[in-house]
């Protein structure tokens, strides 16, 4: 059986690390905030300007001036600072970032991003992502396996070269999907983890390079 979204996000809070400053990404990454262990001390930071982001408010609790990156209302922590989007660039352009978690639309075996255009789509621009995998120490990938497309076929998303426009040249560490943790290395991807009752070889056979 394939994760869920919910359990995607609580897999890859597994990543996270005490005394961690932490980079979530728009969409499934920013889940990521509700499955952090009480036993750990992370900073979860947001590009528009907030750096101890805590969990998805309750709806009697929503204050529609807390917001993250994706302009979806989360809570603060004890100790939340919330400053100007230049700031919370310098710290990541700074190095200050451990980790960051992202969501994508092509992965190489390489290593190389693509996350945020699909040709011929409108987009608003690339927003801080190009900095987020340049400047940070580690990049996870949190994202579905495969797209979904209208006629009911899938293309994979993990692959040997990116068509996509790149984020970044080698800077993906480690994917975790719906189906599989898988790590980059330099021989390519090699398999980590599988979800309960996922064979190896469905995900290989979704992965359009080869699995060590």
């Amino acid at each position: 059986m394939a994760w869920t979204h919910s359990q995607m996000a609580a897999r890859a809070a597994c990543e996270l690390r005490d005394g961690y400053y932490v980079n979530l990404g728009i969409g499934l990454p920013t889940a990521v905030a509700n499955f952090v262990s009480p036993d750990i001390e992370v900073w979860l930071q947001s590009e528009n300007g907030m750096l101890g982001i805590g969990p998805y408010p309750p709806e009697e609790q929503v204050d529609p001036d807390i917001i993250n990156a994706g302009k979806e209302t989360v809570t603060t922590i004890p100790g939340t600072s919330i400053f100007g989007s230049h700031d919370s660039f310098a710290m990541v352009r700074g190095g200050k970032i451990n980790l960051s978690i992202l969501g994508a639309l092509q992965v190489s075996e390489q290593g190389d991003l693509a996350n945020w255009m699909i040709p011929g789509k409108m987009v608003k621009g690339m927003g801080g992502a190009m900095d987020l995998v340049a400047g940070v120490g580690r990049v996870i990938v949190l994202m579905e396996h495969v797209a979904r497309r209208k006629d009911g076929g899938w293309e994979a998303k993990l692959v040997r070269e990116c068509s996509l426009p790149l984020t970044g040249r080698s800077v993906v560490d480690r994917i975790i999907t719906d189906l599989a943790v898988i790590d980059v290395t330099p021989a390519g991807f090699r398999l980590v983890e599988v979800a309960p009752s996922v064979a190896q070889e469905e995900v290989q056979a979704k992965t359009g390079a080869t699995l060590l």
